[in-house]
């Protein structure tokens, strides 16, 4: 299993917006209770435009396709600016 991590920017005017259909998304995905987060940084650029990261604990390394499917059947595209950026990562196990 691995952790997910997706980053992107936001306009701050669309934020409203795209948050609760992020969230939304997150469930159809992942369902209640999964540990699903929607996070940002606490600043907002000077260009106006928020960092945002998705993060899923403990999915299967296919999990990214799924999502970024999701993201296009959703049709969050429009409300992003730039890429959408993932990173995985493992725990580290004892004595590594």
């Amino acid at each position: 299993m691995i952790d997910l991590y997706v980053y992107y920017k936001v306009r701050s005017e669309d934020a409203a917006e795209l948050a609760p259909r992020v969230r939304a998304m997150q469930l159809a995905l992942t369902g209640a209770g999964s540990g699903a987060l929607l996070q940002r940084r606490p600043e907002t650029r000077g260009d106006g435009l928020e960092t945002w990261m998705e993060v899923y604990p403990g999915v299967d390394a296919a999990f990214g396709t799924r999502v970024e499917q999701a993201v296009l059947d959703a049709g969050l595209a429009g409300l992003i600016q730039g890429p959408r950026r993932s990173e995985v990562f493992i725990d580290l196990l004892p004595g590594t």
